[in-house]
């Protein structure tokens, strides 16, 4: 049985302006990748070709920057909290490791295979599936701290499920986009996928827990003070890569800008009922709502920063796959920012169903 939520008292603080304004920024990167990919075509050709072993060291760089300070907030020794909502853990991990991604996999072949296929470039429609499903095969780390406190969820869930997904995602991730690549009929590059997990899960999280351990032994208010220094190197080192991927993209997106929104339509939709699902299934077994909120919201949002450098890694810059990904970035905040509006209106709907349980 569910313990009591923990939900501190005061309002839910606000996003910050980078976090508020995500859309608007990752607008305005492509905009400005666009535009110097064409006009300074021979620099970013000269960035393309600094690779060791497939892997893009400038893009390689910004995005250990972008992650490995997400990564230092997670305390993996939450995870032991796990049994406290068992319940809502239950329908998050169903939901994200048994859920989200096939139904990505399915929503990709019916819509860029067979539905939109006539709008989209015949040589990227197996990247752009493989994008979509490098997007969905990992729940997202940072982002959800947000969500859970817009929607008064309980910290002590959500930081034990983060915990708990962290460590099913160093081990499950490489298996679940080789499966989900394999059938949908695209090849499996496994050296280069083993390598992307090594160097984008593996490695940030020993580090980014070195670094953790380090930081908290100099107290808890010098741990903080170094999270509010460090956070806002994630999202520039991100708006960064935007614009190297974007110049990157620029004259495939002028020749067919209807691709971004093509590719958003399934991610939309997979957001939306993964949220759905989970909402409706903690309801069904009667959790109480502070749990289900975040759960909902843990259920549909992707770790974004990780899809994009295993896409890259994967597939290449120039990529579909990569472009997909970079779709998600563009669309994650305005449909997170919705299910948050409807999980917080539905409050009064939900705990009545709840509480008959």
């Amino acid at each position: 049985m569910s313990v009591q939520c923990e939900v501190a008292a005061r309002p839910a603080a606000a996003m910050n302006l980078f976090e508020r304004y995500l859309t608007l920024w990752v607008a305005l990167c492509i905009v400005l990748g666009v535009a110097l990919g064409q006009w300074l075509p021979g620099v970013f050709q000269a960035v393309a070709r600094l690779e060791v072993a497939q892997v893009n060291l400038p893009v390689g760089v910004l995005i250990w920057v972008m992650i490995i300070p997400m990564l230092v907030k997670v305390d993996f020794a939450a995870v032991h909290q796990v049994r406290q909502h068992v319940r809502g853990i239950g329908v998050t991990l169903f939901v994200n490791w048994l859920v989200k991604p096939f139904s990505m996999a399915l929503l990709g072949w019916l819509f860029v295979r067979q539905l939109f296929a006539p709008w989209l470039p015949a040589e990227q429609l197996d990247s752009y599936i493989a994008g979509l499903i490098l997007l969905a095969a990992a729940p997202c780390t940072a982002m959800v701290f947000v969500w859970s406190r817009l929607t008064q969820g309980d910290p002590l869930f959500t930081l034990s499920q983060v915990a708990l997904n962290d460590v099913i995602m160093v081990l499950a991730f490489a298996p679940l986009v080789g499966l989900l690549l394999g059938v949908s009929a695209i090849a499996v590059p496994w050296d280069t996928l083993l390598t992307s997990v090594l160097l984008y899960i593996v490695a940030p999280v020993l580090l980014a827990q070195l670094w953790r351990r380090a930081l908290l032994a100099r107290g808890q208010a010098a741990f903080d003070a170094a999270m509010a220094r460090i956070g806002p190197w994630s999202m520039a080192a991100l708006l960064l890569t935007l614009v190297l991927l974007f110049a990157f993209q620029g004259e495939a997106i002028l020749r067919q800008p209807l691709v971004i929104a093509l590719l958003a339509v399934p991610i939309l939709l997979q957001v939306l009922f993964n949220s759905a699902l989970a909402y409706w299934l903690n309801r069904a077994l009667g959790e109480q709502h502070c749990v289900a909120g975040p759960s909902a919201l843990i259920g549909a949002s992707n770790f974004f920063e990780l899809a994009v450098a295993a896409a890259i890694s994967l597939f290449g810059l120039h990529s579909g796959a990569a472009l997909a990904t970079v779709v998600g970035v563009l669309i994650e905040v305005p449909v997170m920012l919705l299910v948050v509006r409807v999980v917080n209106g539905s409050k009064a709907w939900y705990e009545a169903g709840a509480l008959r349980r």
